[in-house]
C-alpha cells in the first residue's frame, strides 16, 4: 500500500482520535500501550471488539449472513483444502436441544443469552468432503496410509476452522453486529456430533452466538496484557511473571469492578479455568475425535 493510501493521523478528526484513545484505554487499562498505530477501518473494528451476550430480537438478515460467510471463506486454508463447514442454527427448538447438551452447572456464565440469540453458528472442522474425494480416487482411508489418521490433520482442520470463524467475527462486527464464541459446544462433543449427524472426520470446534447488540445491556471490553508480555524479539527470554502480572491484575480488577463483578483476581481465574472440573466434558475430546474417525497418531 502506498503512503498516500494509508489513513493519516494528521487527518483524523478529534472524534476519531478520542474514540481510538478509548479503544486503547479499554484494551490495556493503566498498563503501557502502543503509542503509534496504523489505524485502518479493519484495525478500528478489531480494537473495538467485545464479546456480546445481550441481543435485540432483530434477526440477522440473509444478506448479512452471506457476507459473514464470504468473509470466513476468505480466511487462509491449508493447502487449499477447505477444511470447515458452518451450521446456521436459527430454529429455536434445535438451539434449545443443543444448549441442553452444552449447558452445565459447573460453568459460571449465564447461558440464557445463547437461547435468546437470533442465530447460533456452529463452526465445524470438516475433512469429510476430502475423505470422500480420496475414497472416490481409490485411496484406502482409515488404515494409516493417509494424513487423516494423524494428529497434524486434526490440528490442521481445527486451525482452519478457527481462522474462518475469526474472519466471520470481524466481518459481523464491521456491520454493527455482535458475537460471542461458545467453547461450551465441546462440553459433550460426541453427543453433539450425533445430534447433528456429522459425518466422519468432522466435529464442532466452537459455537458463536450472533445478533444485534442490545445497547441497554452492553458488555465491557476485557483488558489484555501489555504488548511486552506477549511479544518476544528473536531469542529474548520471556518476561518474569511478577514483572508484569501486578499491572495486569490492576487492569483486570478495574474491568471487573466496572461490570459489577466479584473481586476475583486473574490468577484465581486462571487456576479455576485450568481445573479438570472446569473442562466439563472437554476432557473427553480425544475419545470424541477418535469416534469421528480422527486417528491422532
Amino acid at each position: 500500500m502506498s503512503d498516500d493510501a494509508r489513513p493519516s493521523p494528521a487527518t483524523d478528526s478529534p472524534g476519531d482520535a478520542a474514540r481510538r484513545a478509548q479503544y486503547l484505554s479499554d484494551r490495556y487499562g493503566a498498563q503501557p500501550r502502543p503509542a503509534d498505530l496504523e489505524w485502518t477501518p479493519a484495525v478500528d473494528t478489531m480494537l473495538a471488539h467485545r464479546s456480546v451476550r445481550a441481543f435485540t430480537p432483530e434477526p440477522v438478515t440473509e444478506r448479512q449472513l452471506a457476507t459473514i460467510i464470504a468473509a470466513a471463506q476468505s480466511a487462509p486454508t491449508s493447502s487449499n483444502l477447505h477444511l470447515w463447514s458452518v451450521i446456521v442454527v436459527d430454529d429455536a427448538a434445535l438451539r434449545d436441544r443443543i444448549m441442553d447438551l452444552a449447558d452445565s452447572p459447573n460453568q459460571s456464565e449465564n447461558f440464557a443469552f445463547i437461547r435468546q440469540a437470533p442465530a447460533v453458528l456452529l463452526w465445524v472442522a470438516d475433512a469429510s468432503r476430502n475423505e470422500e474425494i480420496m475414497a472416490s480416487a481409490g485411496a484406502d482411508t482409515g488404515t494409516g496410509t493417509d494424513s487423516l489418521d494423524y494428529l497434524d490433520s486434526f490440528l490442521t482442520v481445527s486451525i482452519d476452522t478457527a481462522m474462518a470463524a475469526q474472519n466471520a467475527v470481524v466481518a459481523a462486527e464491521s456491520m454493527g453486529l455482535g458475537a460471542c464464541y461458545l467453547g461450551s459446544m465441546r462440553n459433550l462433543e460426541a453427543a453433539l456430533c450425533e445430534l447433528l449427524a456429522l459425518p466422519r472426520h468432522s466435529y464442532v470446534v466452537v459455537g458463536m452466538a450472533l445478533g444485534h447488540p442490545d445497547p441497554a445491556r452492553a458488555g465491557g471490553v476485557h483488558p489484555r496484557p501489555a504488548q511486552a508480555v506477549v511479544v518476544r524479539r528473536n531469542l529474548d527470554p520471556a518476561p518474569a511473571l511478577e514483572s508484569w502480572l501486578p499491572a495486569y491484575e490492576e487492569a483486570y480488577a478495574a474491568f471487573r469492578a466496572s461490570q459489577g463483578l466479584d473481586g476475583r483476581t486473574w490468577r484465581e481465574a486462571v487456576v479455576r479455568a485450568s481445573s479438570r472440573m472446569y473442562m466439563d466434558g472437554r476432557d473427553k475430546m480425544r475419545g470424541a475425535a477418535e469416534q469421528q474417525g480422527f486417528g491422532l497418531a
